[in-house]
């Protein structure tokens, strides 16, 4: 097996491992309050992943300092992407909610040439202003069946965005996997802080086994995403990422009987295939 092949495979499963993890939510959320559900995943997800890291001997708690208000940024935007995204999530299609976040890799590519001056030819910008048309057909404003909740997912695409970016801005000394522990540390004193507005809701035997599915299966996408940038070239395993959206189609028209419209569908393979151009491009350009 090749390093790409690996990569590749790496990164679906990581989409995979994400994509599963929203399912278990959207499922608990009928049931339990959002906080509750963000606590208690959280609490299971940063006890696994801190074992996880131990075990390969690569727990480390030191953030070298000029990373350490970055670090807090990085948090600040992680925190409250989940909590936009999971309320939008909860409340539209995951389908439509997966797509819009496929924007991420033109936002990306814009927030870079903006914030770090990199160079973004007639070419990429044209897939940028063509993949925001598409997500104007997964959105639709003004359409009948329009859900205002999409507004959030368009929020956590800005959030994300600057979070990626924070991330590219830190120093080689910074370790991934710390960064990973302190996150999911942070969402889940954030859930339990927020939890006390919301009235608690006793758990029953099934509620336990999905809060351990969605711990289990977003360490997966954690783990997974760490691995595959260790094996093969992003500019082959990247658009890989875009597998979430099937996934997600899948998903949804199993588990929840969801199919987004034509036009959403339209609206998602431009996001897509513009999302790719824009990888090939900027492989093209840092060779060229």
């Amino acid at each position: 097996m090749t390093p790409n092949l690996k990569g590749s495979l790496l990164m679906m499963g990581s989409m995979a491992a994400f994509t599963l993890n929203d399912v278990v939510v959207k499922l608990l959320a009928d049931e339990l309050p959002l906080f509750q559900i963000v606590f208690l995943r959280g609490l299971l997800t940063t006890l696994l992943l801190t074992l996880t890291v131990a075990a390969f001997g690569k727990l480390s708690f030191h953030v070298p300092r000029p990373d350490r208000g970055k670090v807090a940024l990085r948090t600040l935007f992680e925190i409250v992407a989940m909590v936009t995204f999971l309320t939008a999530l909860i409340n539209m299609q995951i389908a439509n909610a997966t797509a819009i976040l496929s924007a991420l890799p033109l936002a990306v590519t814009l927030g870079a040439a903006l914030m770090f001056k990199e160079q973004v030819g007639w070419r990429r910008l044209s897939a940028i202003c063509v993949g925001a048309f598409g997500v104007l057909l997964i959105v639709q404003p003004g359409a009948e069946g329009f859900n205002s909740y999409s507004l959030l997912a368009l929020v956590t695409v800005v959030l994300v965005a600057g979070r990626d970016l924070v991330t590219r801005s830190f120093s080689p000394e910074l370790p991934s996997m710390t960064v990973a522990v302190i996150t999911a540390a942070a969402i889940c004193v954030f859930g339990g802080v927020m939890m006390v507005t919301e009235e608690w809701v006793p758990l029953q035997a099934d509620h336990a086994a999905l809060l351990a599915l969605a711990a289990f299966f977003i360490i997966g996408g954690y783990v997974f995403s760490i691995l595959v940038m260790r094996v093969g070239e992003v500019a082959v395993t990247a658009p890989f990422r875009y597998s979430s959206l099937v996934f997600a189609l899948v998903m949804g028209w199993l588990v929840f009987a969801e199919l987004p419209n034509a036009l959403a569908l339209t609206g998602a393979v431009i996001v897509v295939v513009m999302g790719v151009f824009t990888l090939i491009r900027e492989r093209q350009v840092k060779h060229g």
